[in-house]
This record gives structure tokens, C-alpha cells and sequence, in this order.
């Protein structure tokens, strides 16, 4: 099983969710016996859980197991693929994001999602941020340049491209592509960023300078974290779920998820097993 007080280190901090008052907190997203077809694929069955706001919130799982289905029904990107359908309800705000009156491109404004492989426009580095805001009407330069600055210093990327603003973004290495992926989301001021997988293909420098970057976030956001890396979740070490074959195994601190797992197939994906 792995040592999650190695992992997390001296100084780790306690899962997010012991610091959100139970009753201080409100609810974020809701699902209530959510389950997603491909056709006649059940990809995710009958699953229930609660994120709060400004709550951290840590997917893991082996490949298969539903953990990208269930960000895409998030903000319904799942709609994009032939065939799909859905049962049970997946509420944010308490509003179902399946309900027909709801405005998809708002929808994926508010929930904005960055993938496991980063990808640039083609286009220079402040446009790739600004893409969006201009996308949503913004036209004025000076705002512009405020917001492109606000999501590269939120995205702990602003020192390392200042200079360089009009470059093409494909100069930039994995690591610093990844947190400008994260700097596109934020310039569009989503309350919710999904993150499916976002250091899969980094080295371990980057991957920890998003992990950090997660942890800074959260003080303004809600973010779902996807991984199949128990070490990372590990490591994170905020509120897990462990999916299997779309299914919601357990949810927990990610102290007891791995030092105490509810379900012998946690405890067998935690200590290798298998996965």
C-alpha cells in the first residue's frame, strides 16, 4: 500500500475538505445515481457523490474506469459524441446540467476543462489567453491585456513569458504549455475547472508545479482532478474518489483512502495490485 505519509512529506497539508465547516459550505456539484451510456456501453453506473465549493477533489482510477466520462458530463461535452444518454441527475448549483433550459456555452464557461494533452493555438502566447475573452465580446486592449495577466500570474506562468508575449506559444515547453492550457480556462473566470489527467506527460518538476498550482486555486475555484497515479493522489492528498469499471468504489480523505480503504478492490489498486 503506499506510504502516504512519505509522499505527502513534513509540512503536507490536511485534506481540504476537514477544513470546510459541514453546514459552512454549500454544495457545488451533486450526483445522484448518474449513469452514461456509449450506445449500449455503460461507461459510468449509478454514481453518487458531493463536491463543495472551493474544494479540491481528487478522481483516481485505472483506465476504463470512467473517471474522463464523468468530467465531460460535467459540461457535457459527452453531447459531442454520437449516441450517448444519461440517467439519474448531475446537478450544479443545484441546477441539472442535463435540464433542457440549460445554455450549453454558458455551461461550458462556468466549467471549464483543461485535458492531458496540451495544446496551443496557433497563434502567439497573449492571443491563445485572450482568445476566448475575445470569443465573449471583449474588444478593448487594455482589457485585454489585464485579463491575459491576471490568468498567466494565476496560472504561475506570467515571470516565465512576460517578455515574450508575442511568441508562438509552441516554444513553450510541455510543462509551461500545460499551465498555459490552465491560463486559457481562467481567463474565461469559470467557477469550475476540470483537469483530466494534467501532468500525464510531464517530467517531474512540472508535475509538481501543478500540483502546487491546484492547491493555490482552490482558494477561488472548484476543481475535479482526474489521475490513474495513486502516488499523485497520494500526494495531492485532498478529498479522493476511486472509480472501477464505472463505478463509484468509495470516497474519502485521501489518508483514509490509503491508509484504511473502506473496499478490498481500493486497497488492492492502492498497493499495486493492479491498475
Amino acid at each position: 500500500m503506499v506510504e502516504i505519509e512519505a509522499v505527502r512529506g513534513k509540512g503536507a497539508r490536511e485534506d481540504n475538505n476537514r477544513r470546510i465547516p459541514e453546514n459552512g459550505s454549500p454544495v457545488k456539484i451533486h450526483a445522484h445515481n448518474f449513469s452514461f451510456f456509449y450506445g449500449d456501453h455503460l461507461a459510468l453506473r449509478n454514481v453518487s457523490l458531493e463536491i463543495r465549493h472551493n474544494q479540491l477533489f481528487t478522481i483516481m482510477g485505472p483506465s476504463g474506469s470512467g473517471k474522463t466520462t464523468f468530467l465531460r458530463a460535467l459540461n457535457r461535452l459527452g453531447d459531442l459524441i454520437p449516441n450517448t444518454r444519461h440517467e439519474g441527475s448531475l446537478k450544479i448549483d443545484g441546477t441539472d446540467v442535463y435540464d433542457s433550459r440549460t445554455d450549453i456555452a454558458e455551461l461550458r464557461r462556468n466549467v471549464g476543462m483543461v485535458f492531458a494533452l496540451p495544446v496551443a493555438l496557433p497563434m502567439s502566447i497573449f492571443s491563445n489567453v485572450a482568445h476566448g475573452p475575445r470569443m465573449q465580446g471583449v474588444r478593448h486592449q487594455k482589457e485585454l491585456e489585464e485579463i491575459v495577466e491576471k490568468a498567466l500570474r494565476d496560472a504561475i506562468l506570467w515571470d516565465e513569458v512576460k517578455d515574450r508575449l508575442s511568441d508562438n506559444a509552441s516554444r513553450l515547453s510541455g510543462g509551461q504549455l500545460q499551465r498555459l492550457s490552465i491560463a486559457r480556462v481562467l481567463a474565461l473566470e469559470p467557477e469550475i475547472i476540470l483537469l483530466d489527467e494534467p501532468t500525464s506527460g510531464l517530467d517531474p518538476i512540472s508535475t509538481l508545479r501543478i500540483e502546487e498550482l491546484l492547491w493555490e486555486l482552490v482558494e477561488r475555484y472548484t476543481i475535479v482532478l482526474v489521475t490513474h497515479n495513486p502516488l499523485q493522489a497520494a500526494r495531492i492528498d485532498s478529498r479522493t474518489a476511486f472509480f472501477l469499471m464505472g463505478e463509484l468504489i468509495e470516497t474519502g480523505s485521501a489518508y483514509d483512502i490509503f491508509t484504511r480503504p473502506k473496499d478490498k478492490r481500493t486497497e488492492d489498486y492502492v498497493s499495486g495490485k493492479f491498475g
